[in-house]
C-alpha cells in the first residue's frame, strides 16, 4: 500500500516539475519578447535627449552624458519652420486618421450587423468577398487607386488617403463587428420590439451598447491603420503643407541626415498617440479579438 502512495506521489511531483518548468519557460520567453519590444523605443528615446555628437559617437553612448530636450523643443516650437512644419503634419495626420476611423465605423456597423442578423441572396459570397483585398499586397492598388484618385480629382487632397484607407480597413472591420453581434441574443432584440422599440431603435439602445468593445476595437483598428501608413500617403500628396508625419518626417529630415536626435524625436512624438490609446483602450481590443472564440 506504501509503495502505491510513494509510486502516486512521485508521479505527482514529476507532473509539478514538468508544469513549472513550463511556466518558467514561458516567463523566459514573455520576458525575451518584451525587451524585444520594448528595446527599439527605449533607444529611440535616449538618442532623442542627445546631442547631436553623442548620437554620432562610436562605442555608442547608451545613457547620455548631458540630456537635452532641444531636440522637442524645435519640434514643439510654433514659431520656427521646423516646428510650423513638424506641428502641421502632426495636424494633417490626425485629421486623415479621425476621418478615417469615423467612416470606418460608420460603414461597418451597419454592414456587420446586416451579414449577422438579416439573410439575402449572395450573403455568404459578399460576406467572403469583403475579404478579397486583403489577400493581395497592398502595392498592387497603388497605381489603379492613383489614376482613379486623379480620375475624380482627389490627388492632393486628404479625400484621396481617406477613401483609400477606409477600403483597406473595412474587411477585418466589418469581419470583427460580425463576430460581436453573432454572440449578441436575438432575445434582447425581439423583447425590446415586443415593448413597442422599431427595429432601428432596438439596435440603438440594445445591440450598439452592448458591441461598444467591437466598436472601440474597430475604431483602434482603423486609427492605427491610417496613423502609420507611408506608401499611399508619399503616392497621393506632393505638396508640403498636406503631407502627413509618415512621409512629412522623412521628407523634412532628409536634408538633415546627422540630426538623428531630431529624427528620434519627432519618432517618439508620432509613437505617442498610438500608445496612448492602445493603452487606454487595449481591453476592448483583446476582448473583441477573442469574442468570436466562444459561442454564448
Amino acid at each position: 500500500m506504501s509503495t502505491i502512495a510513494e509510486t502516486a506521489a512521485r508521479g505527482r511531483t514529476r507532473r509539478r516539475m514538468r508544469i513549472d518548468g513550463w511556466r518558467w519557460g514561458g516567463r523566459v520567453f514573455l520576458a525575451f519578447m518584451l525587451l524585444y519590444t520594448a528595446l527599439p523605443m527605449i533607444w529611440m528615446l535616449l538618442t532623442s535627449i542627445k546631442s547631436g555628437f553623442a548620437a554620432m559617437q562610436l562605442p555608442p553612448q547608451w545613457w547620455p552624458d548631458q540630456p537635452t530636450l532641444a531636440s522637442y523643443q524645435k519640434l514643439l516650437d510654433p514659431q520656427n519652420s521646423v516646428g510650423q512644419d513638424f506641428l502641421r503634419f502632426f495636424w494633417n495626420s490626425l485629421f486623415v486618421s479621425t476621418a478615417t476611423t469615423i467612416l470606418s465605423v460608420i460603414v461597418a456597423v451597419p454592414a456587420a450587423y446586416a451579414f449577422s442578423r438579416f439573410t439575402f441572396p449572395g450573403r455568404n459570397f459578399l460576406f467572403f468577398a469583403v475579404l478579397l483585398r486583403n489577400m493581395f499586397p497592398a502595392v498592387i492598388f497603388l497605381v489603379p487607386l492613383f489614376i482613379l484618385m486623379r480620375a475624380i480629382g482627389l490627388v492632393n487632397t486628404h479625400g484621396s488617403l481617406v477613401l483609400t484607407y477606409l477600403t483597406f480597413g473595412l474587411p477585418l472591420a466589418i469581419w470583427l463587428l460580425k463576430g460581436f453581434y453573432d454572440n449578441i441574443p436575438v432575445q434582447l432584440e425581439q423583447a425590446a420590439r415586443i415593448d413597442g422599440a422599431t427595429r432601428l431603435q432596438a439596435f440603438i439602445l440594445i445591440v450598439m451598447p452592448l458591441s461598444a468593445p467591437g466598436i472601440i476595437a474597430t475604431a483602434i483598428y482603423s486609427f492605427i491603420g491610417a496613423w502609420n501608413e507611408y506608401i499611399y500617403a508619399y503616392t497621393f500628396l506632393s505638396k508640403n503643407e498636406q503631407l502627413t508625419l509618415p512621409v512629412g518626417i522623412q521628407r523634412f529630415f532628409s536634408e538633415n541626415t546627422t540630426d538623428f536626435p531630431g529624427l528620434m524625436a519627432a519618432s517618439f512624438m508620432m509613437s505617442v498617440p498610438v500608445v496612448v490609446l492602445f493603452l487606454v483602450l487595449q481591453r476592448y481590443f483583446v476582448r473583441a479579438l477573442t469574442e468570436g472564440a466562444v459561442k454564448h
